[in-house]
């Protein structure tokens, strides 16, 4: 009966938009890993680009889960708007990621840099870690699994 298995299925989510939503975390792991292992350099260490993939990081997850509930966004690096479009509760946890946002252009660009120090660069990975690990219990709550391979080892 084919109504029977429709309804079987209706609790799983979107295929589609589940896959879609692990690339945007394994892009974010991508970035965490490339910050983590760039604090491991004996000397030159590019703390601003350490603080430019943390912020990439915590933008991705942001991302991936608007991916996964199907929510549009702008194309917009501020944390602070792709976080008020997750509603209120994932808001008021994740407000203070803010703090990343300018990491996201002023550490790229000449003249608009300002310097990174470590203990900058350090607080932006503590803060996409943060956004990680909360972003990926409430997709894990919401049924995405999210396999070892999309995640950094």
């Amino acid at each position: 009966m084919p109504g029977a298995m429709a309804g079987f299925f209706m609790n799983e989510p979107d295929g589609i938009l589940a896959d879609k939503a692990r690339k945007w975390v394994h892009f974010a792991e991508e970035d965490l890993r490339l910050a983590e292992h760039a604090l491991r350099l004996a000397s030159g260490c590019p703390y601003r680009l350490i603080a430019y993939h943390a912020q990439q990081c915590a933008e991705k997850y942001i991302k991936a889960f608007l991916v996964f509930c199907d929510i549009d966004f702008p194309y917009t690096h501020n944390i602070r708007k792709l976080i008020q479009l997750c509603g209120d509760d994932i808001f008021q946890e994740l407000q203070d990621s803010d703090a990343l946002t300018p990491f996201a252009v002023t550490t790229r660009y000449p003249g608009l840099d300002d310097e990174v120090s470590k203990s900058e660069a350090l607080f932006a990975i503590s803060l996409a870690k943060k956004v990680r690990r909360h972003i990926a219990r409430i997709l894990s709550d919401k049924g995405l699994s999210i396999r070892e391979s999309d995640q950094a080892p």
